[in-house]
């Protein structure tokens, strides 16, 4: 098939195609006239890499799991090179969780300090213990749309109901 009918096919952009092929992870053949010609199998091979992007990895990352369809196998994570690849993603994820929880507790504790009437309160249809938010003491008050945002700088978005906060 033609660049563009894979381009198609895959859901991606001709020149992401050529990128992918420039940087190794995809072939194609030239016919006579110098057009690519991809093969079946270049569809299965985009769409792993699109999925492995979507999900952080690098292009380079993604290589063992394209190597790993390459040389026949169902999935692309069924190999050990990319069982281990998936595993140094997964630590990545777990320390920027990790850093990412240290500076929301910073700030909350700085919001804390700063804002004397405010309070920690468990998050409504909060399914993690680590999960607060900060809420003004006082009624319960619906979940802050956008008007109320940085002091109302930011407009409001048209909404369902009437606002029992009063905004």
């Amino acid at each position: 098939m033609q660049i563009g009918e894979l381009a198609e096919r895959a859901g991606v952009s001709t020149r992401a195609l050529r990128y992918y092929e420039q940087q190794g992870l995809i072939a194609a053949r030239r016919t006579a006239n110098g057009y690519r010609d991809y093969d079946e199998s270049n569809v299965r091979l985009v769409e792993e890499i699109r999925t492995l992007l979507a999900a952080g990895f690098t292009l380079d990352d993604a290589r063992p799991f394209v190597e790993c369809l390459r040389t026949g196998h169902e999935t692309g994570a069924s190999c050990p090179e990319s069982i281990q690849a998936a595993r140094r993603r997964l630590a990545e994820i777990d320390a920027d969780i990790r850093a990412l929880t240290r500076q929301r507790t910073a700030l909350a504790a700085q919001l804390a300090r700063s804002c004397k009437d405010c309070a920690l309160s468990p998050g409504e249809n909060d399914d993690h213990p680590d999960r607060r938010e900060l809420r003004r003491a006082g009624p319960a008050r619906r979940q802050a749309g956008t008007g109320r945002l940085l002091g109302g700088m930011v407009p409001a978005l048209p909404s369902d109901g009437p606002d029992p906060g009063g905004a």
